[in-house]
């Protein structure tokens, strides 16, 4: 079968790169004993490294044309390609409920959204490695303090440790993106629980990161208004990209005591 022709409406980059597509796959080893699931495998670049792991595989893609070119060159994958949106998938349903490693050279239009889709099911992905444009990498992996800290940065460093690993140049892909690219890790860290309203803490986030440039003292007014007593102290000068994750959950319960002394009860 011919080569599949990518397709921009999907995001589709095809890395042409094998010592770099072998590099990728051995980033899943740090999680030796559980199965795998590649998200957009394309035509197997990447897949061919990972069934050499000898571990349960499972890829999931939505492009048919890609779908026929994989059950046309890796037969032995027939039992395990799976033809749906992984954005819209149960994902406890892929291994009989048992956890896995995600990995894949992400479609760069839905990355962030395969991360959310992450953080919803982090119970069952121990591990999560992969491709995805640089500045996004950069995002997830960043401390604070820095440009690149955001709504991103925190949600999966409260979960995730995140390792930056390396970087990849656009001439490896066919076609080339506009951009640089790198791989990350994200490892399950051993919180069960943040010690705060969970809702609350991304609503906390997302609301001051969506206006950064402010102080918390203003930044916060959308959820606890105009004359809240609390934003007086010191701490309320900061801005958002400033705080750690652990400084966001304090003041997720420090909001969520206003709240309740207001008889707003969060979710």
């Amino acid at each position: 079968m011919k080569t599949v022709k990518p397709k921009k409406f999907l995001g589709q980059h095809f890395l042409k790169d094998l010592l770099i597509a072998n590099r990728i796959a051995d980033t899943v080893d740090t999680m030796p004993n559980i199965p795998i699931l590649e998200v957009g495998p394309g035509m197997g670049v990447l897949t061919q490294f990972l069934l050499k792991k000898g571990r349960a595989l499972k890829v999931v893609e939505l492009d048919d044309e890609s779908v026929q070119y994989l059950r046309s060159n890796y037969p032995n994958l027939e039992d395990n390609i799976i033809e749906d949106d992984f954005l819209k998938m149960h994902l406890e349903n892929t291994f009989e409920g048992e956890p896995f490693v995600l990995t894949g050279n992400y479609p760069y239009n839905i990355s962030s959204q395969i991360f959310f889709k992450m953080l919803e099911n982090k119970e069952l992905i121990p591990c999560c490695t992969g491709m995805i444009q640089r500045e996004v990498a950069q995002r997830i992996a960043s401390e604070p303090g820095h440009k690149a800290y955001g709504i991103l940065s925190v949600l999966i460093q409260a979960w995730y440790d995140v390792e930056y690993l390396f970087t990849v140049d656009e001439n490896v892909f066919s076609p080339p993106p506009k951009v640089k690219s790198a791989v990350i890790r994200m490892t399950r860290n051993q919180k069960n629980s943040l010690g705060c309203n969970e809702k609350l803490f991304k609503q906390v986030i997302k609301t001051t990161f969506n206006q950064r440039r402010k102080t918390l003292r203003n930044s916060i007014k959308p959820i606890l208004g105009n004359d809240c007593k609390l934003t007086e102290n010191e701490f309320f000068n900061k801005r958002p990209e400033q705080l750690s994750v652990e400084q966001f959950i304090d003041l997720t319960n420090e909001v969520d005591n206003v709240m309740k002394e207001r008889g707003n009860i969060p979710e």
